[in-house]
């Protein structure tokens, strides 16, 4: 009997030390819970191709988010959010635009400024002689709107950094969907905090149809370095979503602004093995 005993004993940690090796071999982990919460900001106040383009931003997010990995929030009016609400997000993307009373600008500047994080699409970033918004000016590297193509049209990028988390897994060099391109002046990539990860390649030259822009640096992806955000020129019309190297430059984005939170990385924290 007492060799049975010890035989049953030795079979359950034989058992349990096997299961423990196969779990910590397992590839795949799953979320017990939401892991995080974002808030998507978007206006119907804006040009139609914009407003197109956040209806179907709004809907991508929402597809993210099916099996409740994280908690996702969205908005037409930054009012409702004031610092104490919003600093309980851990991103905030916004689609087509960005706060303009003075009590929301400084609200998402003391957000940034204490870790927050930010995902801004093309007409989110626009800035000219009348945006009257140094600070914002100063986070997106410094690059006020110079000009544009006319009309939206797919353009060649290319990979700046193929090494980066956002773009490692993209080719390095893709077409992506049209849209209306913004160039910067002076460049974002003149400033030392700024790095750019994806750009419009010189091949395009001249760009457009109506309105052509001939020459000049053009990037379209970057983050500002010394916070936790990444801006996408990308934002024009209804086919913004319909390209699948496009989304994943978007899901790598939106991945790699949450994964450097200061809280920690949450898709390597509060996982579980499923069962």
């Amino acid at each position: 009997m007492k060799i049975n005993s010890l035989l049953s004993c030795l079979w359950i940690v034989f058992c349990f030390v096997s299961l423990s090796a196969l779990r910590a071999q397992y590839p795949a982990q799953y979320a017990s819970g939401p892991r995080f919460k974002v808030l998507v900001y978007h206006t119907g106040h804006a040009e139609g191709a914009h407003v197109t383009f956040a209806e179907q931003g709004v809907e991508f997010f929402r597809k993210l988010n099916y099996g409740d990995g994280f908690i996702l929030h969205t908005t037409m009016d930054m009012s409702e959010y004031p610092y104490e609400k919003l600093k309980e997000y851990d991103l905030v993307v916004m689609l087509n635009g960005y706060p303009n009373t003075k009590e929301q600008r400084e609200t998402f500047r003391q957000y940034m400024e204490n870790g927050g994080g930010w995902m801004g699409f093309h007409a989110a970033a626009y800035n000219d002689r009348n945006t009257g918004w140094p600070w914002f000016l100063d986070f997106l590297g410094g690059g006020v709107f110079y000009c544009n193509n006319w009309p939206p049209q797919p353009v060649k990028v290319t990979v700046d950094n193929t090494n980066h988390p956002v773009t490692k897994n993209l080719p390095a060099s893709f077409i992506v969907p049209e849209s209306e391109w913004y160039q910067w002046n002076p460049s974002p990539r003149a400033n030392q905090d700024v790095e750019v990860l994806v750009s419009i390649s010189p091949d395009n030259y001249p760009l457009g149809i109506k309105d052509v822009v001939n020459f000049g640096d053009f990037p379209i992806v970057w983050t500002n370095k010394k916070y936790r955000m990444i801006y996408l020129n990308m934002g024009h019309g209804d086919d913004g979503f319909t390209d699948a190297t496009q989304k994943l430059l978007f899901i790598n984005a939106f991945r790699w602004v949450l994964s450097i939170d200061k809280k920690g990385n949450p898709f390597e924290e509060q996982r579980n093995l499923k069962k």
